[in-house]
């Protein structure tokens, strides 16, 4: 299941944008055009499915630095997704969630919400085929074996989306779970700290871990719990590095630390002694931190902005490794290095140009004969450059 269309309103530089992503996307433009915002919007999504959301907008200050202009009075969200791949006939399904500010108080309530199932055919006692529905009046969910809506008789906090219960017991609707436990399972990544005093550089304790957290700092429990239990992971993390720093890398190691702790130490075949994550340079545990992301990825994996702080050499690396998760995740890249641009040699991914106008943010997907002209002369990054990838918008 991944992202067909994306429509936002109202939310931070997002007053009216629509946007068609593909299975690799990589947004560009330049600063303060609003790329990063669309990674937030994701972001925001997710966390509303995790029944968090509350804490969240508090945690952001409030309604009012999020919505446009401060002026807006909500943030709408609308996703169309694809049909499950193991669904026979194929569902999909469609998301509006509506968060209405409260006067001009930083406070907020849901507004609107609704799940539709697209694949279902609208009756006379059903002339839209909704999954659950919320509005200031009502809150009720459908049951798939009852065939109808429910009125759902407990009180539901006014500040969490009704899908974020899906996975609760009050709910017999398969598909909407799953999407639930898909759209909570996204994963966004911006602003990971990798300086000298960064969690993810210390030892951890042992635990389980495959899935790289949004702020990053449980990098070294997913790298032991991947590198010593998989094998195709191990294998492509050393071709990896061994890209990046020749035959000078050996290996990975994870020695126990005091406590029943784990720490991550890097072999190099000159030196005796591996060198710890403490050590290493912020380009080397970012260009762990990308190859771990990548080669785990959520079912949508954004990154913004993944060359900082890396060697251009490497970035190649980083761009196979994102053409490889698209086999298997929806991947949203966003970037202002033309290196990385130029990066993608045999597969292209989709570009989308995100531009500022009177303050609003405009995306649009390059595409068609223009561009297809100016590539038979040009690399992506040249035309990046020059400035004639947003002459093309």
């Amino acid at each position: 299941m991944k992202i067909m269309s994306l429509d936002i309103e109202g939310f931070r530089s997002l007053k009216k944008v629509h946007w068609a992503p593909n299975q690799l996307n990589v947004v560009i433009g330049p600063n303060g055009a609003g790329k990063s915002n669309l990674l937030r919007f994701l972001e925001l999504m997710r966390i509303s499915a995790q029944a968090a959301l509350g804490k969240y907008i508090q945690s952001l200050g409030g309604m009012e630095p999020l919505v446009w202009d401060g002026q807006a009075s909500s943030i709408v969200g609308k996703l169309k997704m694809s049909p499950l791949d193991d669904e026979k006939p194929p569902d999909s399904l469609s998301y509006e969630l509506a968060l209405a500010r409260l006067g001009y108080s930083s406070a907020y309530r849901i507004g609107q919400e609704r799940l539709i199932n697209d694949s279902l055919i609208a009756t006379d006692e059903r002339p839209i085929p909704l999954f659950l529905e919320r509005n200031p009046v009502k809150s009720a969910v459908f049951a798939e074996q009852e065939n109808a809506l429910k009125t759902l008789e407990e009180p539901i906090s006014e500040e969490e989306s009704l899908l974020s219960l899906a996975a609760s017991p009050f709910t017999a609707n398969r598909l909407m779970a799953r999407f639930q436990r898909q759209l909570a399972s996204w994963m966004v990544y911006h602003d990971v700290s990798v300086d000298r005093n960064a969690r993810l550089r210390q030892p951890v304790v042992t635990r389980t871990e495959r899935l790289v957290d949004t702020d990053g700092q449980n990098l070294i429990s997913v790298l032991h719990t991947l590198y010593t239990e998989d094998r195709q992971f191990r294998y492509d993390i050393n071709a990896a590095m061994r890209a990046a720093f020749g035959n000078e890398f050996e290996e990975l190691m994870f020695p126990p630390a005091a406590d029943q702790r784990t720490q991550l130490r890097v072999l190099w075949k000159s030196l005796q002694r591996g060198q710890s994550a403490a050590e290493l340079s912020d380009g080397t545990l970012r260009f762990l931190f990308l190859l771990t992301v990548l080669a785990a990825p959520a079912p949508l994996t954004a990154i913004d902005e993944p060359e900082l702080g890396l060697h251009p050499a490497m970035l190649p690396i980083v761009a196979e490794y994102a053409v490889a998760a698209a086999d298997t995740a929806q991947i949203i890249l966003t970037t202002h290095s033309p290196q990385f641009l130029d990066a993608f040699t045999d597969t292209q991914p989709t570009i989308t140009v995100a531009l500022s106008e009177q303050g609003e943010t405009r995306l649009k997907n390059l595409n068609g004969e223009a561009l297809a002209y100016w590539l038979e002369k040009y690399s992506l990054g040249t035309l990046f450059t020059s400035g004639e990838l947003e002459d093309l918008v």
